[in-house]
């Protein structure tokens, strides 16, 4: 593959790559088919939509695009079992993992049934005493005062829990990796079931406890009755999408973007509760849910009480939403100082330990459960490699991981389980979390390094930068990015376009905060343009531009559209640079 304006290496180490000799084929003949700008039509065909697609592609519909529930394996009884609660006033338990997914499933579940009439009793594990998961004293304690009990993000692996509700009926609705034999509940709905098809594979929990619902409102309509407004909850399964990050394609995508609508009415009382204690001016983007929502609903299951996250985004309160938002924006902070700490520690140990092998990983005394998975997210991403990161506390780790395209860690941490490696472990293809003897740390470790080897993560390379095309100031209107913007949302299983803007001078490069870096540039003959680099001063790229003497760079980024003072203006989200010789 040829290197794009011809950089091998730039300014962070990375090679350009541009589209190639097909893609650009097909955007020019796109753009002439369909009278798109180029630049749309060249995110549209490595996106892999056809010209004849284009335009359906750019307003997806959920109604074109949403699967039926009874396409999955116990829908109906899970639908009509939670209706028969609901009809009979039952008393109704829900067990929601403490991470965004499961507080949006478990609002999701709560706002449908306060709008029908009825409370629920909310059950959050602590992430540190209980771990992830239903737990067996836990699940007896709510069966005893609870005739049904629905687990919401976690449940498929939890036999011996289920098996302790004695006297309710347990529905589970999760998208985690399962084995051949499920707990013995009621209902699983899972499209990660071993005996499901895999068709809906993508889908978070969320998801599949919105296609609940809709099961439980054709079921209510059939019986001449009517539910909740379905549609005005999409905000919440936009906020788990993005946040689990699930791929952002089929129904996932209309999901985000018709979710980010119902968001921008400013509607939820969490949702603005959150959206102002982060300062947010704008209406909401897919970045701002996995960057900036996201992180602060995470919080109270990490460093602070766990079910915050879920009683910010059920409540319809705006006082205590406020409150609650307050409290997460609190913990966030407080995140961020655990995690710099673990990551500085974590990185060390795994350059000590070598990052070319098929796994990176790290385990440190004390590391903080609640920051290991971020940490393992901030490893993969400066080794394009999995990672795990384990906390150890007696004789035991916890760990979580992340993966890479094409690399199921899921998979590989459950046969280890299997295997009696590990403790218990699980998850899904992209994440996952562990549980570890000390003792057997390295065995575990060498053992899922020999797995992941065999699906090639070891031939992965240090990350190229893909960019979708070139583009010069002048053609960067607002308009431009709006219309790039329909082809998204951009995120997980879609990435965002990156455009490169060749042979440009630099007229002003300022650091802003810790480790920023604002510019303006230009190629000298037309207009100019902003930029903003952020983290530049953590690797060698923001002391290259600042100190720039007149030397001209090609710069790559992708673009943004800035308001301020009521006006908007693009600018570049600049994420590497290479000398222009």
């Amino acid at each position: 593959m040829n290197a794009y304006l011809g950089i091998t290496s730039s300014l962070t180490g990375r090679a350009w790559v541009g589209p190639s000799a097909e893609a650009e084929r097909l955007a020019e003949a796109m753009a002439q088919q369909t009278a798109l700008p180029r630049p749309l039509c060249q995110t549209l065909a490595r996106l892999g939509v056809a010209a004849e697609e284009a335009q359906t592609y750019l307003t997806p519909q959920l109604r074109d695009l949403l699967p039926d529930p009874r396409g999955l394996k116990d829908m109906e009884t899970a639908a009509a079992r939670f209706l028969r609660a609901v009809e009979r006033r039952e008393r109704i338990a829900i067990f929601a993992d403490y991470d965004v997914d499961g507080g949006s499933s478990a609002a999701l579940l709560l706002d449908w049934l306060r709008q029908m009439g009825l409370s629920a009793t909310l059950y959050v594990p602590d992430r540190i005493d209980e771990g992830y998961g239903p737990n067996e004293p836990a699940m007896a304690e709510l069966a005893a005062a609870h005739d049904l009990i629905i687990c919401v993000d976690c449940g498929t692996l939890s036999h011996g829990p289920v098996a302790a509700a004695k006297g309710a009926n347990v529905v589970i609705l999760d998208h985690h990796l399962g084995v051949e034999t499920l707990p013995d509940a009621l209902a699983v709905v899972n499209p990660n079931r071993q005996d499901e098809d895999g068709a809906l594979a993508h889908l978070c929990a969320a998801a599949v406890v919105f296609l609940m619902l809709v099961e439980a409102g054709r079921q209510l309509r059939e019986a001449g009755r009517k539910g909740p407004d379905l549609l005005a909850m999409l905000d919440l399964v936009a906020l788990a999408t993005v946040a689990d990050v699930a791929p952002l394609k089929g129904v996932n995508r209309a999901f985000v973007q018709q979710g980010l609508r119902v968001m921008a009415r400013r509607h939820r009382p969490g949702l603005v509760a959150l959206s102002d204690v982060a300062r947010l001016d704008t209406a909401p983007s897919a970045y701002h849910l996995g960057f900036v929502m996201g992180p602060r609903v995470n919080a109270g299951g990490r460093i602070g009480k766990a079910d915050l996250g879920a009683r910010l985004l059920a409540t319809s309160d705006l006082n205590e939403a406020r409150s609650l938002a307050d409290r997460l924006d609190q913990l966030n902070t407080e995140r961020r100082d655990v995690e710099a700490s673990v990551r500085a520690a974590a990185m060390a140990q795994a350059e000590a330990r070598g990052l070319d092998a098929p796994l990176v990983w790290a385990a440190g005394e004390g590391w903080h459960p609640g920051v290991v998975g971020i940490v393992a997210s901030r490893l993969k991403e400066a080794t394009n490699r999995p990672a795990i990161v384990i906390g150890l506390e007696g004789g035991e780790g916890k760990g979580s991981g992340r993966s890479v395209s094409g690399v199921d860690l899921g998979a590989a941490i459950q046969r280890l389980a299997v295997e009696g490696l590990l403790v218990k472990g699980g998850g899904h293809r992209m994440a996952a979390g562990l549980t570890v003897e000390r003792d057997q740390l390295e065995a575990a470790m060498a053992r899922l390094s020999a797995l992941l080897e065999k699906q090639g993560a070891g031939e992965v390379g240090p990350s190229d930068l893909r960019l979708d095309g070139v583009l010069m100031p002048g053609a960067a209107q607002v308009e431009l990015v709006e219309q790039i913007e329909s082809a998204g949302p951009f995120g997980a299983g879609a990435p965002g376009p990156r455009y490169a803007f060749p042979d440009m001078a630099i007229s002003y490069a300022k650091r802003v905060g810790d480790s920023h870096l604002k510019l303006r540039f230009g190629d000298g003959t037309g207009p100019q343009m902003d930029a903003i680099a952020f983290g530049a001063f953590d690797g060698p790229l923001g002391a290259a531009l600042e100190a720039h003497r007149g030397a001209r760079f090609h710069l790559a980024g992708r673009l943004d559209i800035n308001s301020w003072g009521g006006r908007q203006t693009v600018q570049l989200r600049l994420e590497d640079a290479a000398p222009a010789t």
